[in-house]
């Protein structure tokens, strides 16, 4: 029988009884989708759907959202705090407060003993903001050490930096709505159906009605590659020599937006002399990309009426991340593409709340993009907080990727990891290993207590996780949007926010600052500091937030008293009216040599090893590893490979190897793709004790943030397949 459209079988749901729907956004990336997660009678979360009323996804959710509310009775979860004297020995269950008194009091013997500094602490990207803003209180003005940073430098920083150096703040200038006024896009080492999947709906939704041409810088042959009008398959790690090249074709030929460089930077002769040196010929003896395809793309950006930029690790986890970053900057500095609809330098963030770390945790500084280095700025948060300006360091301390080092060399003694698993999101795994034993004390705060770096710790803090707690999170586009809590805490796990005000009590100087107990307390204390500021918030509370779906930055209180509604679609940084957060009011526009730095393929190492992700997992699969319906599609490592390499190395479909570098060996299954060149291989990084046993991880001399996307491995067929396979799938279990 033939169904006519009028015939078709109707697809039934399943009733899951849910009773309520209770208002939230998403837990997982930057994307920032509004989500509702639904409770059955017994107030049991059962389901999961995206808002429709909510601009950022209208009502979709990628395979990560769909299945979120199943995160809450997940394997491996913590449910008492856990405390063991050596970490050799087992751990036994401790109350809430015993675990505080002998965490501050461990805190204060090493500060005692090896100076204040000497205990570090490391966040995350998926706190609440108000978590953060109150961590940050409580390290900066209680703790009082200046090692403490989030584990967004591995992703993020060099966004900031770059932000920084152009602009003179971090703030991602754009917003999505930029997609429905280009005229011409550049993703630079994005893959946004797989890393952002809701926003590459957004792109490909405005493309369809606006038909504007899509090129993608990438390596691999990414997901997003396969559907761009122009795919340039640049060299890892030389993104500076191709924007250096499209500059000097935009500026020979005259190209440029002379009237708006004038009036908005500083620096365009030296940026100009320095792109002289980077014409397309030679520039593609260097990139990769033909001197043909370097004009093609230069003039097509520079010509467009509006065009934009869009970038994510493939450009930030690099030895020129900032580089690349303020390349991007540059670019669209002297084509005019700042501060308009359409045209923007838009980094697309990683996690559900790195935004909100960068905004307010203090990590590089002081709430609300304040610097440190800035004594007017640590006057006026001492003041607000009751305490002495001289507690407070006058420059930023090490970053997460130099505290390590800095464990290994004996000037920090303890650690306070928040939320990260630097066993596998850290490069060079064996080394992580033997620093975190070295310690003489660590505390994992984690809501899994299988996590693996727990195997280090002295003291496990089980937290709460995303909806079992409320507060807000900020997106990449700089919106603003709530987590209502859906269902209590598991266990006797509890909201990170608890946490710290509880471990505040347990230190002599804790009687100022003043702790806030309740989320929107917090936030109104966040708001006011916010006031006048690039990130205000002041027009901004939780009950406004959830009513607008979500709110972008800056949002004032004037414009709150005035009746103004914020604006749906999308809030623009640096308008032609407007200006940047030089004192001068200019951007930078920053002269960028290129020194090759890279680990490069050799005989002994001929692939590059490239990462990324997959979008059925997040990060290093502490929460989707979890999960049957994500884990089922990617249960167990595996490596790219071109079938034109694995038949020269005698490797078939499915089968087993070993790919070896210079740190250490791990064992992946061999899927044959067209997807890499010949002389390059890809390993998802989310696995355990797998792609990070091999990256070198240099560091970005601005950013701090590794390369572990510029690496060289060999790869060998293993002989024992049946063992292999064995192992693997050993590995799969947490």
């Amino acid at each position: 029988m033939i169904f006519g459209r009028g015939q078709k079988k109707k697809i039934k749901i399943v009733d899951k009884g849910v009773e309520k729907w209770i208002y939230s956004t998403c837990g997982y990336c930057s994307t920032g989708c509004a989500i509702e997660v639904g409770v059955n009678a017994e107030g049991k979360p059962v389901a999961s759907r995206g808002v429709s009323g909510a601009d950022v996804n209208r009502g979709k959710l990628c395979v990560k959202g769909i299945f979120e509310h199943e995160l809450f009775e997940s394997s491996g979860r913590g449910d008492n705090p856990l405390i063991r004297e050596h970490t050799h020995e087992g751990y036994s269950e401790t109350d809430w407060d015993s675990a505080f008194k002998t965490m501050a009091a461990e805190i204060l013997r090493i500060q005692k003993t090896w100076g204040r500094d000497s205990f570090a602490i490391v966040s995350t990207g998926q706190l609440l903001t108000e978590e953060f803003y109150t961590l940050g209180k409580l390290t900066r003005g209680v703790i009082g050490t200046n090692n403490y940073d989030g584990n967004t430098t591995l992703c993020m920083a060099s966004a900031v930096s770059g932000y920084k150096r152009s602009f003179g703040s971090d703030g991602p200038p754009g917003c999505y709505e930029d997609f429905e006024h280009t005229d011409a896009l550049i993703a630079f080492g994005s893959n946004l159906p797989e890393q952002h999947p809701i926003i590459y709906w957004r792109m490909k939704e405005a493309q369809e009605k606006r038909k504007f041409p899509l090129i993608v810088v990438d390596p691999r042959v990414t997901a997003l590659a396969q559907s761009a009008d122009m795919h340039l398959p640049i060299t890892p790690g030389t993104d500076v020599v191709l924007l250096n090249a499209m500059m000097h074709v935009i500026l020979d030929e005259g190209l440029e937006d002379r009237d708006y460089i004038q009036a908005n930077t500083n620096g365009f002769e030296q940026l100009e002399n320095e792109v002289q040196k980077y014409d397309p010929v030679t520039a593609s003896k260097i990139c990769g990309i033909d001197e043909d395809t370097i004009r093609t793309v230069a003039r097509l950006y520079a010509k467009a009426g509006s065009a934009m930029s869009i970038w994510t690790m493939g450009i930030n986890q690099s030895t020129h991340g900032s580089d690349g970053v303020v390349g991007i900057n540059n670019l669209n500095l002297v084509t005019g593409n700042i501060g308009k609809q359409g045209g923007t330098s838009l980094s697309i963030t990683g996690q559900c709340n790195a935004m909100g770390t960068r905004e307010w945790s203090s990590c590089s500084g002081l709430p609300g993009y304040r610097y440190l280095e800035n004594p007017e700025e640590r006057e006026e948060i001492a003041n607000f907080w009751g305490i002495d300006s001289e507690f407070f360091p006058k420059q930023r301390g090490l970053t997460e990727t130099d505290i390590f080092p800095a464990i290994e060399t004996g000037e920090i003694k303890g650690l306070w990891l928040v939320a990260t698993n630097p066993m596998t999101s850290m490069a060079n795994t064996a080394r992580i290993r033997k620093t975190l034993a070295k310690l003489e004390y660590l505390v994992v705060q984690d809501s899994y207590a299988d996590v693996e770096t727990t195997q280090y710790a002295h003291l496990y803090l089980p937290a709460a996780t995303w909806a079992e707690k409320e507060g807000v999170f900020t997106n990449t586009e700089r919106r603003v949007n709530i987590v209502r809590q859906a269902t209590q805490p598991h266990g006797n796990s509890k909201s990170d926010l608890w946490i710290f005000n509880e471990l505040s009590k347990h230190f002599p100087q804790a009687k100022k600052p003043e702790f806030p107990e309740a989320p929107a307390e917090v936030f109104n204390e966040m708001a006011e500091l916010s006031k006048g500021r690039l990130v205000d918030i002041s027009g901004m509370d939780h009950d406004k937030i959830e009513q607008n779906r979500g709110i972008q930055w800056p949002y004032t209180e004037a414009q709150a008293e005035r009746g103004e509604a914020p604006k749906p679609g999308g809030k623009r940084l640096y308008t032609e009216d407007g200006t940047f957060s030089y004192a001068d009011g200019r951007a930078k526009l920053i002269p960028l040599p290129f020194i090759d730095n890279n680990e490069v393929p050799d005989d002994d190492f001929p692939y590059w090893l490239n990462t990324g992700r997959v979008v059925e997992h997040f990060h290093t699969r502490t929460k989707t590893g979890k999960l049957g319906n994500n884990n089922k599609y990617s249960p167990i490592p595996y490596m790219e490979i071109n079938p034109d390499a694995a038949h020269e190395l005698g490797i078939r479909q499915g089968e087993y190897v070993r790919c070896v570098s210079r740190r250490g060996d791990a064992v992946v299954m061999a899927q044959l793709t067209q997807r890499v060149p010949p002389n390059m291989t890809f390993i998802p990084f989310h696995y355990h004790d797998c792609v990070n046993r091999l990256t070198l991880g240099l560091l970005d001399p601005h950013s701090r943030q590794p390369a572990y996307k510029q690496s060289a491995v060999r790869i060998e067929l293993l002989a024992d397949q049946k063992a292999a396979a064995k192992m693997s799938m050993k590995r799969r279990d947490f």
